[in-house]
């Protein structure tokens, strides 16, 4: 019976889709106008006849193969089928409209012999895109939507086609603040392409829309300037006037505070209540925007709401709002809030926990009977919102391997303003690892990346070992932070978890390269290089230079700078980061060499060449250190031994001045000493920290020779083995502040701060304190002559390099002895993120500096400071490292007579390193 439905159906289709077709045919004179009784007898049969196609004929196209037509169609000559009955012609139909090619499809019988048909398919192909342009925008915007638009030239357009050009550029202009955008598309001949139109897209942006007015009607519990903060992507634009604008909202009506009431009420000593006073007046937005964007306002409304509940009011709710244009074409946004009643938690209890007992959880749990309810503190403080800083309930059980782990809060009673809850835990198995699996690296070694990891096939799961993993890994440089990515794949059914870290490798290698040419002083210029994961084992192996041998995550650093005739250095340095493969025994090499000569002449500001060999500073030194992580107190320490020796050849150079009041201006040097420091790090974004801090304790002593030989006092080159021990201490943290702005994680501001002590000791006090390795404080921190005498260059922003201020000190000593041997730095600096991602980072920052040095103990005076303020900014890129600037002004360099800002101020570039 349903067959026979289904057949009457579609003889009813095919004879109205011949009749329509054969209406709607154009009369052809070139055609009998006489019927042939055939086909008529065929179009009123009522009885079903097996019919065969003789011949398909495909018309009304120029420039598309007929044979491709009649493959799309499905139809074939001598293919069977029944009229009426048969369904052959609408499938043809809907195939050829599918391929989107055609504005018109009809299919004709157009003779009938017999048992055998005749098909005409006539067609009316779409134009193709030839071109397309944007007219009533800038020619920056009309290259901006030329990508946007998903428009491609040769295509066929379509209905669709210009629909979705249209909505791009309505979301394009909305998204700038342009909320009226008006397209009109003119469609006209390509005359370069047969078959082809050029889409015209005339676009009338109207006026941009901003955000006059946000008012809140119905609160009462929370400050409406406390609301407006919240909303992060919906800013009120700036204001100044004498006759505010009153509108009438639906909501009700709201009065301006009059100064009678704002004087009772004591407005002058608040802060915000000043500031609502003067809200109608008033109000400066230097930074912030305050063009609308509709799907910003529904995320803040959210956010409106998230800090209500934030606030114990869980009822709260946005029940209306609207939006309605003023006279200038802005916009006023009012919203209407239902409060409801502020709630608090009351009694928590446990079900479920056989690991951990109840008073335990509480503790972890932190939140007690009669605290202000918070939905959003009560997940957190459970875990189901992960933070990498841990502390929560799910962290405690994860970090003992219950990856299962799960707890729901249920609500088991609501009283009054009170609400107790019931958190059920499901404990589940401790899961072990069974796989741990590494894509993504093309370059790197999976050994490289696997000694890395905590995260061990065999050993339980543990989530503070899966994040610290992830920043040991971030630590490398060698992969986009951004998205490493775990993947943990746990299994239930047999208790284990399979660990799958997808990384994306970025380029970690470090180019820096200067030149120039200076009068008198020849070509000047830097080449350095810096191959960050290089692979010593494989640099004879051809194969592997592609362009280099990498992959291993050795360190490998070669630099040369001249500085015409007056200077050359060479230096060499690697690092193999675990030795023997087995733990994180850090090894280093290095080697360096350098000459300064003693030629310029400060009357002509050229080089003497006669003077460049018989004048100079010559410096080589070469120094191997060993490093221990421990595992006490905690893995984050680490140990480093290291040995160094350094030879000063010094020829006609007058750098020291002895205790007799003869200079030591020729003779060699050599300086042997034994370094040991204990350092700890949780730091794991070097470019960025956004938590963490560092402390490193150092000693470096030589022998005590004059001890050993007392006749080292009264020769002639007391330095001839220079003999010292020197203390350094440096201590950093990292604390951020507040919350990331918006979704973006990395947006964070944070807040460094420093502290660096430094003191140089003497064995015997019959010798003066050695002239290397003392402490320069100020300037920009770069290495200069005296760096060469193994200097710790300690920068102050805003202040020059300066000398002891001791009067004790005899004026005429030279420079070289003049410099210090205690030092104290303290520096604070506020940063803020305003590019993260892989192939750049950009940070601003405010600092203050203060710092100082002394020549002896009996000077020392720690609260005696030189302090600075000023601004600056970081560049990391991954080919050339860092670039920075700060702009420094050295507050006490301020003088009574009234010394301008030019004279106090200064600019500090760095390259490649920043400075201590």
């Amino acid at each position: 019976m349903l067959r026979h439905i289904q057949r009457i159906l579609a003889t009813i289709l095919c004879i109205f889709l011949i009749s329509l077709s054969a209406t709607a045919q154009v009369p052809d004179t070139s055609r009998p106008t006489s019927v042939d009784p055939d086909l008529l007898a065929l179009e009123n049969a009522k009885v079903p006849k097996e019919y065969i196609i003789r011949t398909i004929n495909v018309t009304g196209i120029n420039y598309l193969d007929t044979g491709i037509v009649m493959s799309i169609s499905g139809l074939q000559a001598g293919e069977k089928l029944m009229i009426p009955g048969s369904d052959v012609f609408a499938k043809a139909i809907n195939n050829l409209w599918r391929q989107r090619l055609f504005s018109n499809v009809q299919i004709f019988i157009t003779a009938v012999q017999e048992d055998k048909i005749d098909i005409e398919i006539n067609l009316q192909e779409r134009p193709k895109l030839g071109d397309f342009r944007f007219e009533g925008v800038k020619k920056s915007e009309s290259e901006e939507l030329e990508k946007k638009a998903g428009l491609v030239k040769s295509t066929i357009i379509t209905e669709n086609t210009r629909r979705n050009a249209i909505e791009v550029i309505q979301k394009f202009y909305k998204e700038k603040g342009f909320q009226n955008v008006q397209v009109k598309v003119e469609e006209k001949p390509y005359p370069a392409v047969p078959n082809a139109n050029t889409l015209v897209f005339h676009i009338d942006k109207g006026k941009k829309v901003h955000v006059n007015e946000i008012n809140f009607y119905g609160n009462t519990a929370v400050n409406e300037l406390k609301l407006k903060k919240k909303m992060k992507g919906t800013k009120e634009m700036s204001k100044l006037t004498l006759y505010p604008s009153e509108y009438t909202s639906p909501y009700g009506t709201k009065s301006k505070i009059s100064f009678k009431d704002y004087v009772n009420d004591l407005g002058f000593l608040s802060f915000t209540k000043t500031r609502a006073y003067l809200d109608p007046y008033f109000r400066f937005k230097l930074f912030s925007s305050s063009k609308f964007d509709a799907k910003k306002y529904d995320e803040d409304k959210e956010k409106v709401l998230a800090q209500y509940n934030a606030l114990g009011y869980r009822d709260a709710q946005i029940v209306a709002d609207t939006q309605y244009y003023t006279k200038d074409g802005n916009l006023n946004l009012d919203l209407k809030v239902e409060e409801g009643r502020k709630y608090y938690f009351g009694n928590i209890t446990w079900k479920g926990n056989t690991k951990y007992s109840d008073s335990l959880l509480n503790v972890i749990m932190g939140i007690q009977k009669g605290d202000i309810y918070n939905l959003e503190t009560l997940n957190r403080r459970l875990g189901k919102e992960l933070t990498p800083e841990g502390g929560d309930i799910s962290g405690l059980y994860m970090d003992d391997g219950y990856l299962f782990f799960h707890a729901d809060p249920i609500e088991t009673s609501v009283y009054n303003d009170t609400i107790d809850y019931e958190i059920r835990i499901v404990e589940g198995p401790q899961a072990t690892i069974r796989n741990v699996g590494i894509f993504g690296n093309e370059k790197t070694k999976d050994h490289v990346i696997r000694r890395e990891l905590r995260t061990m096939p065999g050993e339980k799961f543990s989530r503070s070992d899966l994040i610290r993993s992830q920043r040991e890994l971030a630590s490398l440089q060698y992969f986009n932070q951004e998205t490493i990515n775990p993947g943990v794949v746990p299994n239930q059914e047999d208790g284990t978890v399979d660990i799958n870290w997808k990384l994306e490798e970025k380029s970690s290698d470090q180019l820096e390269l200067s030149a120039g040419w200076g009068g008198g002083i020849g070509l000047t210029g830097t080449l350095g290089v810096s191959f960050n994961n290089f692979s010593i084992k494989n640099i004879f192996r051809k194969e592997s230079w592609d362009p280099l041998p990498t992959g291993d995550g050795q360190k490998l650093s070669l630099r040369y700078q001249s500085n015409g005739r007056a200077f050359r250095s060479y230096n060499f340095s690697f690092t193999e980061p675990w030795l023997g493969g087995k733990k994180r025994n850090p090894l280093t090499f290095s080697l360096y060499d350098s000459k300064f000569s003693n030629a310029y002449d400060p009357y002509t500001g050229r080089i003497i060449k006669q003077k460049v060999d018989s004048s100079y500073l010559k410096t080589f030194g070469v120094s191997l250190s060993l490093g221990k992580t421990l595992k006490w107190p905690d893995d984050y320490f680490t140990i480093m031994y290291s040995v160094n020796f350094t030879r000063y050849d010094i020829k006609n150079y007058y750098a020291f001045r002895k205790d007799d009041g003869t200079y030591l201006n020729n003779g060699i040097s050599q300086n042997v000493s034994f370094k040991i420091a204990l350092q700890r790090s949780s730091v794991f974004n070097p470019q960025f920290p956004t938590s963490g801090s560092n402390f490193l304790a150092s000693l470096q002593l030589t022998p005590p020779y004059s001890l050993i030989n007392p006749g080292l006092v009264t020769s002639e080159n007391p330095y001839e083995h220079p003999e010292y021990h020197k203390w350094r201490f440096n201590a950093e943290w990292y604390v951020p502040i507040g919350k990331p702005a918006g979704t973006d994680k990395s947006r964070q501001l944070v807040l460094k701060l420093a502290a660096k002590y430094g003191f140089m000791g003497r064995y015997n006090n019959k010798i003066d304190f050695s002239p290397f390795e003392r402490f320069q404080v100020g300037g920009d921190g770069i290495t200069n002559s005296y760096g060469l005498l193994g200097y710790d260059v300690i920068s102050l922003r805003g202040y020059p390099v300066f000398e002891s201020s001791n009067p004790s000190i005899n004026p005429d000593i030279s420079s070289a002895n003049r410099y210090f041997t205690i030092f104290n730095k303290y520096s604070m600096e506020l940063r803020y993120p305003l590019v993260m991602n892989p192939s750049s980072t950009i940070y601003g920052l405010a600092f203050f500096d203060a710092a100082n040095g002394w020549y002896t103990f009996k000077d020392y005076n720690p609260f005696r400071l030189r302090r600075s303020v000023g601004v600056g900014a970081r560049f990391f890129l991954p080919m050339f490292g860092l670039l920075g600037f700060d702009y420094g002004i050295g507050l006490d360099r301020f003088q009574p007579n009234g010394t301008g800002l030019k004279n106090v101020a200064k600019f500090t570039f760095m390259l490649g390193y920043e400075p201590e």
